[in-house]
C-alpha cells in the first residue's frame, strides 16, 4: 500500500511537470475510439439475443416459398404450440394516378404470437398498442402510403383486385428488420383476403412464414421433430440458436470501424512508446540516485509500474465515457440502420476500453520501464553510462501481441487477421525504405541550401529514426481518412456516370407465360419503353458441386456463402448475354448432349468451380445434374437483368417459369405506369431509382461513421509527432541555446522548424496520396469494378494538409526551445 501511495505522489509530480500529459493524451485517444465502436457493437450483439423474439414476431419461424403441409401443423398442435401464417412480397398500388411500390404483409389470426403491434388513427392521438391484425377486409397502412398515394383514414385501397379499407396507421411491428431492411412502405391485411386479391400466382416472390410459439421444452421436442423434414429452401428461425441478424452489410461496418479503430490503437501506442522512451530517459538520473540511496531494482521498477497503472485507470476512465457520449452521437447518425430499441451494453463492452489502455501501456510502455532496472547507481556522477536499450523482440514482440489481440476481437477471423497483418506489415517496410530513400538524397542535397533549411531538414536526417515513424504514422492515418473520402464521393458518382443516359430504370418480375405476349405489346405500344430481354425465370438452389454439399465449400460471407443459402434465379438463353464475357469453356455447342450451365466467374471461383464440374441443382422438389460449360463476368450495374446460372434453351423445360424483363421510361412519363399495374396487377415492378437513394443513404451513412473513427487517428497521428518532438526537446533546446550563443536569431531558427515540419507533413501527405491511389485503385478494379482514374487534386491537397498540420504540430511542441536564454540552459548543464 505505501508503495501505491508513493507512485500516486511521484505522478502527480511528473504530472505537473508536464512528462505525462502526451502519454496519457494518447491513451485517452485510443480508449476512447475503442470504447465507442466496442460498445455499438456489443449493444447490437445484445439486442439481437435479447429482444429476439420481437424480430420474430414468435418464438420460432420457419421461412419458405410456399405452406406448410397440414401434417406439420397438425403435429404442432398435438405438442400445444400456438400457430399463425405470414406472407411478405412487394406489390405496386395505384391510386389517384400515383404509383407505390410497398411491402405487402398478410398475416391470420393471432398474429403476432410474440410482441405487440403500434397503430394509431392520426398524428395527434397516442399509438395503441395491440395483439391483433387487422379484420377481413380492412388494411392497415404507413403513413407513408397515405401521403404518397394522397389517401386518408376511411378511404379505400386496391391491392390487386381487392377493395380494402383503410382502418388504421401502422406505426411498429414487432417483426420489422427497420428501414435498412425495407425499400417499401409497409401494408398489413389479412390471409383471407389474398384469394380476392389475385395478386399471388404460381412463382410469384412471396415468402411464407410459419410461426409458432409454447414453452421451452414444447418448442425444443418440435423443433428436433421438424429439423430433418425441412427442405433445403426452408429455413427455421430460433430465437435461441439462429436468431436473425442485422444484415451483413451492417456486420462489415462493424468491421470497418473496428479496423479503423485498430489504425487509432496503432499510431496511438506508437506516441506511448515515444512518449515513455522520453519518460524513462528522463528519470535515469533519479533512478540512480535512488539506488545509491539503497533502493532494489524491483522496488523502483514496482514504483514506475504503479504510477503507470494509476494512469492507465485515469486514461481508462477518462477515455470510457468520453467513449460513450461518441458511441451516442454514432448511434444518432446510424439510426436509420440501427434496430429501433438498442440494449443496454455490457459490463465487459464498458471494460473494454480500459482494457485497451492497459495492453498498450504493457506492451508499448513497459520495455522502456524495464531500462530502468539496468540503470547503475554510478549514473548519478557519470552521465555516459547509460543503461542497455531492452530487448528487440520484446520491444516489438509486446505491442504486436496487444494489436493481434484487437485485432482477432474485431475481425473474428483468423485468416483476416493474418492477411492483414501480413499486408500491413509489409506496406509499412515499403514505406519505411521509401522514408529511409529520401532522408538519405535530403542529406546529400542539403548543403546547395540556404542556411535555414539546412538547419531544417538536417534535424530530419539527424534523427531519421523517429523521422520514419512519424511520417509513417501521418501517412498511415492521411491516407484513411483519404481513401473514405474518395469512396464516399465517387462510387456511386462512377456507378452512375458509366451507365448510358437511357440506362433501364425499372425491373418487372412475375410476368405469367401466358400474358407475355400482351405484356410485351402494352410496353412498345402503349409505353413506348426501351426494354431488355425478357428473361424466362426459374426458381432453384444449387445443392452440391461434384457431390460435395455447397455448404462445405463456402467460407462466410463470401460469395458463395450470399448465393447458396437463397433460391436462386435460374433461366436459360441461346445467345450469351451483352454484358457478360466468357472468360473460361465455351457457349452452347448444337451437338450437346445433357444439361449444361454458365456459372458466373465470382460465385465460381468463391465455390471452386471449374468447366466440366456437375453441378447438382433443387427445383420444385426435383435434383437435377449440369455440366459446367463455361464461366463469365457479369456487369450486375448494368441495369440489365443478370444471373448467377444461365442454362441451355430446354435445358429447364417442364418447370413453372415467370419472365422478367428492366425498362427505361423517362421522368415526365411515370404516370402511364398506372396502366401497366391496372391491366397487369400481379406483376412487380421496382423502380430503381428508389433504390439508388437508398443505396447512397447507407454509404452516406457507413462513410460518416468509418470518417468519424479516422479523426481520432488524425488525433492519434499528431499525438505521435507531439511525442517525437518532446523526446527530443531536451537536445532541441540546448542546440537552440548553442545557435543563439553563436549569433542566430529567433527567426532563423523559427523558419528552420518550420521548414523541418513542413517538409515531414508535406513528405507524409505525398506518401498517403500514393498508398491512397494504390488502396482506391485496388478497390475500384478488384471490388467495385469500375473504372479506375488518377485524382489530381489529392495530390495537391493532402500534402498541404499534411503540411500545414505537421507545422502547426510542431511549432507548438517546440516552442519552449526560443524561450529559454542560452545562459540559463548552459547553467542547468
Amino acid at each position: 500500500m505505501k508503495d501505491w501511495i508513493l507512485a500516486g505522489r511521484l505522478l502527480r509530480r511528473d504530472w505537473r511537470a508536464g512528462e505525462l500529459r502526451i502519454l496519457s493524451l494518447a491513451l485517452i485517444i485510443a480508449v476512447v475510439s475503442v470504447t465507442a465502436i466496442a460498445l455499438v457493437a456489443d449493444r447490437l450483439t445484445r439486442t439481437m439475443i435479447d429482444q429476439a423474439a420481437d424480430f420474430l414476431a414468435a418464438d420460432m419461424v420457419v421461412r419458405g416459398h410456399a405452406p406448410l403441409p397440414k401434417e406439420w401443423l397438425a403435429e404442432a398442435q398435438t405438442r400445444r404450440l400456438s400457430t399463425a401464417r405470414k406472407l411478405a412480397f412487394t406489390s405496386v398500388l395505384v391510386e389517384n394516378d400515383q404509383l407505390l411500390l410497398v411491402g405487402v404483409k398478410a398475416v391470420s389470426d393471432g398474429y403476432p404470437l410474440r410482441g405487440y403491434l403500434k397503430t394509431t388513427r392520426t398524428d395527434i392521438v397516442a399509438e395503441t398498442m395491440t395483439r391483433s391484425p387487422p379484420k377481413p377486409g380492412r388494411v392497415w397502412v404507413a403513413q407513408r402510403v397515405l401521403d404518397r398515394l394522397g389517401l386518408k383514414l376511411g378511404d379505400y385501397l386496391h391491392v390487386g383486385k381487392q377493395r380494402l379499407l383503410i382502418d388504421r396507421i401502422l406505426t411498429f411491428e414487432p417483426d420489422t428488420r427497420t428501414s435498412f431492411y425495407s425499400l417499401a412502405p409497409r401494408v398489413m391485411m389479412r390471409v383471407e383476403d389474398l384469394a380476392a386479391a389475385a395478386i399471388l400466382g404460381p412463382g410469384s416472390r412471396a415468402h411464407y412464414y410459419q410461426l409458432f410459439s409454447g414453452s421451452a421444452s414444447d418448442l425444443k421436442g418440435f423443433k428436433g421433430w421438424l429439423k430433418p423434414r425441412l427442405a433445403p429452401n426452408q429455413r427455421l428461425l430460433d430465437i435461441h440458436e439462429d436468431r436473425p441478424d442485422v444484415g451483413r452489410a451492417l456486420n462489415r461496418a462493424e468491421r470497418y470501424l473496428g479496423l479503423a479503430s485498430v489504425i487509432v490503437v496503432l499510431i496511438a501506442g506508437v506516441a506511448v512508446a515515444m512518449a515513455a522512451r522520453r519518460y524513462t530517459e528522463r528519470h535515469f538520473d533519479a533512478t540512480a540516485v535512488m539506488k545509491c540511496l539503497g533502493a532494489r531494482q524491483n522496488t523502483i521498477l514496482r514504483l514506475y509500474v504503479y504510477q503507470f497503472l494509476w494512469l492507465g485507470i485515469a486514461a481508462g476512465g477518462i477515455g470510457t465515457l468520453i467513449g460513450w457520449a461518441v458511441q451516442e452521437s454514432l448511434v444518432f447518425f446510424l439510426r436509420e440502420m440501427l434496430p429501433e430499441r438498442l440494449a443496454w451494453p455490457s459490463g465487459f463492452a464498458f471494460g473494454f476500453g480500459p482494457l485497451t489502455a492497459f495492453l498498450l501501456l504493457l506492451g508499448f510502455s513497459l520495455p522502456p520501464l524495464l531500462r530502468l532496472r539496468r540503470v547503475p547507481p554510478a549514473m548519478a556522477l557519470r552521465r555516459d553510462l547509460l543503461p542497455a536499450p531492452a530487448s528487440v523482440w520484446l520491444v516489438y514482440g509486446l505491442g504486436g501481441a496487444a494489436i493481434v489481440m484487437l485485432l482477432g476481437r474485431f475481425t473474428r477471423d483468423a485468416e483476416l487477421t493474418g492477411l492483414i497483418l501480413g499486408g500491413g506489415a509489409l506496406g509499412l517496410l515499403v514505406l519505411a525504405g521509401v522514408v529511409a530513400l529520401l532522408l538519405e538524397l535530403a542529406r546529400f542535397g542539403v548543403r546547395r541550401l540556404g542556411l535555414s533549411w539546412r538547419l531544417g531538414l538536417q534535424n530530419l536526417t539527424r534523427h531519421r529514426r523517429a523521422t520514419v515513424g512519424q511520417t509513417l504514422a501521418f501517412c498511415v492515418t492521411l491516407a484513411a481518412m483519404s481513401v473514405s473520402f474518395l469512396v464516399r464521393n465517387d462510387l456511386v458518382d462512377a456507378w452512375q456516370d458509366q451507365l448510358p443516359a437511357d440506362a433501364p430504370n425499372h425491373f418487372v418480375i412475375n410476368v405469367f407465360p401466358e400474358e407475355l405476349p400482351d405484356f410485351r405489346t402494352f410496353l412498345k405500344d402503349e409505353l413506348q419503353a426501351q426494354t431488355s430481354q425478357f428473361y424466362p425465370i426459374v426458381r432453384g438452389r444449387l445443392a452440391e458441386v461434384n457431390g460435395t454439399d455447397v455448404h462445405l465449400l463456402a467460407r462466410e460471407d463470401s460469395e458463395g456463402d450470399m448465393a447458396i443459402n437463397r433460391d436462386l434465379s435460374l433461366t436459360w438463353a441461346e445467345q450469351l448475354p451483352a454484358d457478360n464475357r466468357l472468360v473460361g469453356g465455351s457457349w452452347w455447342q448444337p451437338d450437346e448432349t445433357g444439361r449444361s450451365v454458365s456459372v458466373e466467374r465470382d460465385l465460381a471461383e468463391s465455390l471452386g468451380i471449374r468447366v466440366g464440374d456437375r453441378l447438382t441443382f433443387l427445383l420444385e422438389g426435383r435434383r437435377i445434374d449440369a455440366r459446367a460449360a463455361s464461366l463469365r463476368t457479369v456487369q450486375w450495374d448494368s441495369m440489365s437483368p443478370n444471373f448467377y446460372m444461365i442454362f441451355a434453351p430446354g435445358d429447364l423445360a417442364g418447370f413453372t417459369a415467370t419472365y422478367m424483363t428492366s425498362f427505361y421510361l423517362p421522368t415526365e412519363r411515370k404516370l402511364q405506369l398506372a396502366a401497366l399495374i391496372r391491366r397487369f396487377p400481379h406483376v412487380t415492378l421496382v423502380e430503381v431509382d428508389m433504390i439508388l437513394r437508398h443505396f447512397r443513404m447507407i454509404l452516406r451513412q457507413v462513410t460518416f461513421a468509418v470518417e468519424y473513427v479516422l479523426v481520432f487517428a488524425l488525433l492519434a497521428g499528431l499525438t505521435v509527432l507531439l511525442a517525437a518532438v518532446r523526446s527530443s526537446i531536451d537536445e532541441r533546446i540546448y542546440q537552440g541555446a548553442l545557435l543563439r550563443a553563436l549569433g542566430a536569431r529567433r527567426q532563423l531558427l523559427r523558419r528552420s522548424q518550420w521548414i523541418e515540419f513542413l517538409c515531414l507533413g508535406g513528405m507524409a501527405g505525398l506518401l498517403a496520396v500514393w498508398l491512397t491511389e494504390t488502396i482506391a485503385w485496388i478497390l475500384y478494379v478488384r471490388i467495385f469494378d469500375i473504372p479506375f482514374r488518377l485524382h489530381a487534386w489529392i495530390w495537391l491537397v493532402v500534402p498541404a494538409i499534411g503540411a500545414v498540420l505537421t507545422g502547426l504540430a510542431g511549432y507548438w511542441g517546440t516552442r519552449e526551445v526560443l524561450r529559454k536564454s542560452p545562459v540559463a540552459v548552459f547553467r542547468d548543464l
